[in-house]
């Protein structure tokens, strides 16, 4: 098996083999969900925390599933009903939970790197479930699955990904998880939302220009505008943004017959797609959703395995 990492942490630290792990075992949990009985004991006897301070709906009720459907205990922290209210430091907050027997802390946070730092101050697994503009691995890894489920494979595709590539941690996490899958990235946008020396990267490159990189594309990734990130002005207006990169029906017709579109939800319809194609793109996107659980089961127990064969 090609997993013994303790933590989660992102994209860019798993390499190819550890990626196909995942993958491989979500594959046989989402088998687990189609089950009358949906429940496995995987994690019978584990503590599982979701720490989660910045808003989040699909994600964190995912990894609650997913860990439940483990038959894990299952802990929700908010930072508005914890003690950080207090002035407590989030490490603290932490060892505290630790001290309760907690095997696995999922966080997400508004700050980039705060998981690795508190990878280096637990015992506890920790999964990053999005920090800052950084990373979201279980976000790319699902978006893998997807497109691997659909299409059969991640090798030799050219998947394109629209919008706020600057401001995007699932934009991070997929163009690492792509290009080290065998596949070409394709990243568009104005060139005020695309991160300096991006390009440089192998089998990554830049596209201002939405009609051509859709018609090369086997797979598109439309991304929601971060505007809660965004500090000041990176185009003129919205109207002018969705002339130019919104996904509608004259844009989508420069997309090949059986090119997947995808989006991380939530959708900002008539921003990031046109409502007009909604009743065409909703279901792939809805698959996105069910496949997210599958992947968060099977990355809880690959590091509860990669936890036990560490201690």
């Amino acid at each position: 098996m090609g997993w013994k990492k303790k933590h989660l942490l992102g994209i860019k630290d798993l390499t190819r083999d550890e990626i196909e792990t995942v993958l491989n075992q979500a594959k046989v949990f989402k088998e687990v969900s189609q089950r009358a009985v949906k429940k496995t004991p995987a994690l019978r006897g584990k503590t599982v925390v979701n720490l989660f301070f910045e808003s989040s709906t699909r994600t964190r009720i995912s990894f609650e599933l997913a860990a439940k459907r483990l038959s894990a205990d299952v802990i929700n922290v908010a930072s508005s009903s914890s003690s950080l209210t207090k002035g407590e430091n989030l490490i603290d907050t932490l060892k505290n939970i630790e001290a309760l027997s907690c095997d696995i802390a999922i966080v997400r946070h508004q700050i980039a790197g705060t998981p690795h730092s508190l990878s280096e101050h637990t015992r506890a697994s920790v999964v990053n479930a999005g920090d800052g503009s950084n990373e979201h691995p279980t976000q790319a890894l699902l978006d893998m699955f997807t497109v691997k489920e659909k299409l059969g494979t991640l090798k030799d595709l050219t998947v394109t990904i629209v919008g706020d590539i600057l401001h995007s941690r699932v934009a991070r996490s997929n163009m690492w998880g792509f290009t080290r899958s065998g596949s070409q990235v394709i990243l568009c946008a104005p060139p005020t939302l695309i991160p300096k020396g991006i390009e440089e990267i192998e089998h990554v490159e830049v596209s201002y220009d939405l009609p051509s990189a859709l018609k090369r594309a086997d797979v598109v990734i439309m991304l929601r505008l971060q505007r809660e990130r965004q500090t000041s002005h990176f185009f003129p207006t919205l109207r002018e943004y969705t002339r130019y990169f919104s996904l509608t029906e004259a844009s989508a017709e420069n997309l090949k017959k059986n090119t997947l579109v995808m989006h991380p939800g939530p959708v900002n319809w008539d921003v990031e797609i046109s409502s007009a194609l909604k009743e065409r793109l909703s279901p792939a996107i809805l698959d996105q959703v069910t496949n997210g659980l599958a992947v968060r089961m099977a990355v809880l127990y690959l590091l509860s395995l990669g936890k036990e064969e560490k201690s």
